[in-house]
């Protein structure tokens, strides 16, 4: 068996059906798929076993990930979640350039499923990010990775201790013994509905804030330290929103065109250099000033939206003593 994919799900029957379609049409036939199932409440098994997928008991996601790699027969393990669909050639092309470029860890792109521009745009900064930190802090999703059996059992597989960013810490082990690789022959289509619960702007914020406590407490191995719940914004259709998100996108596109470039130099390197990762520097300074505006533009999305709702809110009580 050349490739087990892996999914851990909970109540998935809405999402699942979309990926195992996407999986079912590929190119490619040395394949299984293994679904682990935190005890859903909904049909989640019963649509994983009517696909032909290997059903085990799953959990938290690095209890599911471990547990579907315990069961699986593959060389090679490719990390999914169930909200995920993967675009024609997929599971082809990820193998082959893992073997023909001697991979043993690596994530790609990941592109929305999502007709939105200001989407599309923030799924840019995540690919820029991974792109940029790939020789000094490499870190992928947990929704995309893809490793080696026998790199997978030497790191110990991911740490079922920690409560968020276990794939982070996952892959931060496993570059210690080969370097995370960023795919040029494939991508992955990513569902928004982290976007539509939270919040572009929560949803970018808890991101950082999972980074900096990482970066200066450790991994994080309890529910206090992040817990968002925020609305969705609204699209934005006046012409200074799309003006500003079209000249971000076009700076996004040239630091992301050049950290290619870099990438592309530092992997036929045996390592990347300290003088080289100096000087791609100005893409990092160039992709913080970016995040920076996108932060400041949804800020101000999100105080219209508070404003819109206590003006809902003041009204409510006057429409109900007035039906009265």
């Amino acid at each position: 068996m050349k490739v087990s994919i892996i999914i851990p799900a909970l109540n998935e029957e809405q999402m699942l059906p979309r990926l195992l379609d996407s999986i079912k049409v590929q190119d490619f036939d040395d394949y299984e798929v293994i679904v682990a199932d935190a005890h859903s409440k909904d049909r989640t098994r019963e649509i994983a076993a009517e696909y032909g997928c290997r059903v085990v008991d799953g959990g938290l996601p690095a209890a599911g990930r471990n547990a579907g790699a315990s069961a699986a027969c593959g060389d090679f393990l490719f990390f999914l979640d169930a909200d995920v669909v993967l675009p024609q050639g997929f599971i082809r092309n990820v193998y082959d350039e893992m073997q023909d470029r001697y991979f043993d860890l690596a994530t790609c792109e990941i592109r929305p499923l999502s007709d939105y521009r200001l989407d599309r745009i923030i799924h840019r900064m995540m690919n820029l990010a991974v792109l940029l930190n790939l020789w000094l802090d490499p870190k992928a999703f947990g929704f995309c990775i893809f490793v080696t059996r026998r790199l997978f059992e030497r790191v110990g597989g991911f740490d079922e201790t920690i409560y968020v960013a276990e794939d982070n810490d996952f892959v931060k082990r496993a570059s210690m013994f080969k370097a995370l690789r960023y795919l040029n022959s494939a991508y992955i289509m990513v569902s928004i509905r982290r976007f539509e619960k939270e919040g572009r702007f929560a949803y970018m914020k808890k991101g950082i804030k999972l980074n900096l406590y990482r970066a200066f407490k450790g991994e994080i191995r309890s529910s206090e330290v992040v817990k968002y719940e925020f609305d969705a914004f609204n699209k934005p259709e006046s012409p200074e929103d799309l003006n500003l998100l079209d000249t971000i996108e076009k700076h996004l596109i040239k630091a992301e065109e050049k950290s290619r470039r870099f990438s592309r130099r530092a992997q036929k390197q045996s390592s990347a250099t300290a003088s080289s990762i100096r000087q791609f520097q100005p893409s990092l300074d160039e992709y913080a000033h970016l995040i920076e505006e996108l932060d400041e533009y949804l800020g101000r999305k999100e105080q219209r939206e508070q404003r819109q709702q206590k003006l809902r809110d003041f009204f409510k009580p006057h429409r109900s003593s007035a039906q009265s």
